[in-house]
Parts: structure tokens; C-alpha cells; sequence
């Protein structure tokens, strides 16, 4: 009943975004987006590898996702009684991740919001002919977007997410992504990260990231992207994809500073996960879904040399702006199926 209900006031909350947006044409013909197709848009194989007790499914290659450390699993619930089942883990399509240069653009719905403040908190990039660095700004919506959910698949299934599309932060009502000053109420610790030395143990993370996944201590770096402080939509790079993929990575780490992100691929026993005020980077990957729709789920950090050629034409694509781009994101799972103990 409670799902239902849940349900209900998502769709109709989405109904009202959508009596309150003008199509993107009507709004300067700045903002376009095509609706999101999760059966087509998704790289479903990022699902994969998939570990349950000691067999590990799927690409090989890659290390099976979790911090599971036998094959076996006692988790109790929430009446006390214990559960004993298998380990569980695989990546899950959970969460949407938009960074546009437009404010009030949701390409994920392909259309957009009367910027209230026509100008006022826009995208911006320029590099080094025009000011002393490389500068880039954009803004980011964040979506819960639980995709075996959204199409009904493995409803069975005890590990999958019960929860309905729906738009859970946008940072232009944000005054902390939109000033760097700002920011540093939630991030003090930034002053300590702000020096070269600091600064050059992040090329080990970037070749990290390259290689196979990357290193989670150095937790203030972006490998290739950057890093991650400030929390805010500013970054000191002009290249557009390491901007929006590094903003898109930002932002996880400042919903996790203000307990809005809950990390479902560190305590098996939790299903709705652990809140981290410092991002555990490995736990998560990101797929290019807009302006042009990647093949490749990849961990933070990874140069976008790899993974971001022809990804963003620089006149759009028909049913896509520049530099207006959405990114799937999936999270490490870990779980504990099974039974109870009468």
C-alpha cells in the first residue's frame, strides 16, 4: 500500500514539473533533450560482473563489485530475527545525473523550465587566452532512477530498489554550488588539499582509474578530471567532457557530505545503505547517455581520451544541445539473500 501511495505522489509530481516547464523551443530553443529510453539509452551490460556466494557471473575482466568476504551471509532484520542466505553483488542502475550549461534544462525529460533569472547561474567555459586559468561552470540535477523498477524487472528480487523516478536535487536553488565561497561551509578540509604536493598524488589515482579502478584513500582527487574540492559547480578545466563528468562525480560527493547519498555497496546487512561524508569513489561508475549515448560504464577518474570520442558534437545533435549531458549512473550492491531462521 505504502509503495503504491509512493508511486502515486511521484506521478503526480512529475505531472505538475511538467504543467510548469515550457518545451525547450518556447524557452530560446537553448535547451533540447529527447525523453530518456531506459530499454535503449542504458548500457544494461554495466550490470555486470555479477557475484552471488562464491560465482562470479559476467565480464571477467573486471573485479565482482562489493565488499563481500564470504560466500555466506547472517544479517538480521527489523525484528531482531537472523537471516542466513548468500552474499550477493553486482553494479545497479539506481540514479540519473544531468550537468547542463543551461540552468532549468532536464534533458532526461527533454524539456525545459523560464530560467527566472534570464543569464543568472548559465553554464560557462573559457580557457587561458581569456583569464589567468582554465574555467568552467555548469549546473547538475540528480534523479532517483531505479531502472529494474521502472520497467517491473526482478520485482521478486530482495536486492532491487522499490522506488519511482523522480527529480531529487537540482543545485540552481543552491547557493553553495553556485558560490565556491559558500561551499566551504561543507567542505573546510579543502584548505589541506590546496598544494601541489597534494595535487601530484592524484596523477597515481588517474593512471589508476585508467587501468582498473580508482584509489578510494585519495579521496580528494578526480584522477583525470580534477578535484573534487571545492564542492560546488566550478572547476579550474575546459575540457567539456572531464568538466561534466567531474561535476557529475562532485556532486556525489556533496550529496554524501549532506547525508542525501547512501552507499549500497559497503555493509551487506544495510539494505538502504551507509551514509559517507567521503565519497568512496570505487563504489561508483558513470555512462554517458547525452549528447551521444556511450557503450562504456566508467570509474571515476578515467580520461576521457578512452571513453568520450564524437560524445559531444559541437553543434548538438537534433534532439540534444552541446554540452548539455546526462549520465546513468551504477552503484556497487551488496546484499544478503535468504531466508529466516524461525
Amino acid at each position: 500500500m505504502r509503495t503504491n501511495q509512493l508511486n502515486n505522489i511521484s506521478i503526480i509530481t512529475m505531472v505538475m514539473l511538467f504543467l510548469s516547464v515550457t518545451v525547450a523551443h518556447a524557452a530560446g530553443g537553448a535547451c533540447k533533450g529527447k525523453v530518456l529510453n531506459p530499454v535503449t539509452d542504458i548500457c544494461w551490460q554495466c550490470m555486470f560482473p555479477v557475484k552471488m556466494g562464491s560465482v562470479t557471473y559476467g565480464n571477467g575482466a573486471e573485479s565482482a563489485p562489493g565488499n563481500i568476504t564470504s560466500p555466506v551471509c547472517a544479517c538480521p532484520d527489523s525484528k531482531g530475527i537472523l537471516i542466513m542466505g548468500v552474499s550477493t553483488a553486482f553494479w545497479e542502475h539506481a540514479r540519473m545525473i544531468e550537468t547542463v550549461k543551461d540552468p532549468y534544462c532536464f534533458p532526461v525529460m527533454g524539456t525545459g523550465m523560464n530560467n527566472p533569472k534570464p543569464g543568472y547561474s548559465s553554464g560557462e567555459n573559457r580557457s587561458k587566452e581569456y583569464g589567468d586559468s582554465d574555467f568552467a561552470f555548469q549546473q547538475a540535477h540528480y534523479y532517483y532512477f531505479p531502472a529494474w523498477s521502472i520497467l517491473r524487472l526482478f520485482m521478486d528480487f530482495p536486492c532491487a530498489e522499490n522506488k519511482a523516478f523522480d527529480l531529487a536535487y537540482m543545485t540552481e536553488v543552491d547557493p553553495m554550488w553556485n558560490d565556491d565561497s559558500l561551499s566551504f561551509i561543507i567542505n573546510p578540509e579543502a584548505l589541506l588539499f590546496g598544494n601541489p604536493v597534494s595535487q601530484l598524488a592524484c596523477v597515481a589515482d588517474s593512471v589508476a582509474a585508467t587501468v582498473t579502478q580508482p584509489i578510494d584513500p585519495l579521496f580528494w582527487c578526480m584522477g583525470s578530471w580534477g578535484s573534487f574540492y571545492p564542492l560546488s559547480g566550478s572547476m579550474i578545466e575546459n575540457n567539456p567532457l572531464n568538466v561534466n563528468a567531474g561535476l557529475a562525480a562532485r556532486l556525489l560527493f556533496k550529496l554524501g557530505r549532506e547525508t542525501l547519498l547512501y552507499d549500497t555497496g559497503i555493509n551487506q546487512c544495510a539494505s538502504a545503505g551507509v551514509v559517507t561524508p567521503i565519497l568512496v569513489k570505487s563504489n561508483y561508475r558513470l555512462q554517458i547517455a547525452r549528447p551521444v549515448r556511450g557503450n562504456d560504464c566508467i570509474p571515476i577518474g578515467r580520461p576521457s581520451l578512452i571513453w568520450g570520442t564524437a560524445k559531444n558534437p559541437p553543434f548538438g545533435t537534433a534532439n540534444t544541445s552541446p554540452d548539455n549531458f546526462l549520465w546513468s549512473l551504477t552503484r556497487r550492491r551488496v546484499c544478503c539473500v535468504g531466508y529466516a531462521l524461525n
